[in-house]
């Protein structure tokens, strides 16, 4: 399988680009996220995060594409009184409402790990997931997966996807959560 990828700060090309891709990507994953601080506020947030995963999804599905893969968040629902889980929901709502072929959605809890920019309470809850998990990986691995980890199992889920190996029940959408993330990404 070949992995293409392309850098560019102008978000406005990513769509064109995506399209003029040659082969067409099978597998399409998306792990685009901003902060509510790094956009100006949750109104921006919303405009960003909502609007080029989607944007996105949508170049994905008209250039055929069969699987599309979202890293999405713990909590995500349309009827969540939380504004941050609601919009994660209602991204995985209108990719679902696109229709590829098979549409997988990981639901990490705390991404623990290095991150360059760093909020000082999810500084110090990573510094928590990680204590927990040198003294045992089951008090940390329910909540909170390692970025690697949610990235190899991001691409192991969509090469599944795409070869029909997904559970029973999850034939178009399959959803993962912290422990199943944890085990396809080993």
């Amino acid at each position: 399988m070949k992995l293409t990828t392309f850098v560019s700060d102008d978000t406005s090309r990513w769509a064109t680009q995506l399209a003029s891709l040659s082969p067409t990507p099978s597998i399409f994953i998306s792990s685009f996220g901003t902060t509510r601080g790094a956009a100006g506020g949750f109104e921006n947030q919303y405009k960003i995060e909502h609007g080029l995963n989607v944007e996105m999804a949508r170049a994905a599905r008209d250039a055929g594409t069969k699987v599309y893969v979202l890293i999405s968040s713990s909590g995500a629902s349309t009827t969540s009184s939380i504004p941050y889980t609601k919009m994660k929901g209602q991204i995985e709502e209108d990719v679902i409402a696109l229709g590829f072929e098979r549409t997988v959605i990981l639901r990490p809890g705390l991404i623990s790990g290095t991150r360059e920019e760093s909020r000082p309470l999810e500084a110090a809850a990573r510094y928590l997931a990680g204590f927990a998990g040198k003294l045992h990986s089951s008090l940390k691995d329910s909540w909170a997966q390692d970025a690697e980890v949610i990235g190899k199992a991001a691409v192991n889920a969509g090469v599944r996807a795409l070869e029909g190996n997904v559970p029973e029940g999850s034939e178009k959408v399959w959803i993962l959560h912290g422990n199943e993330i944890l085990q396809v990404g080993k």
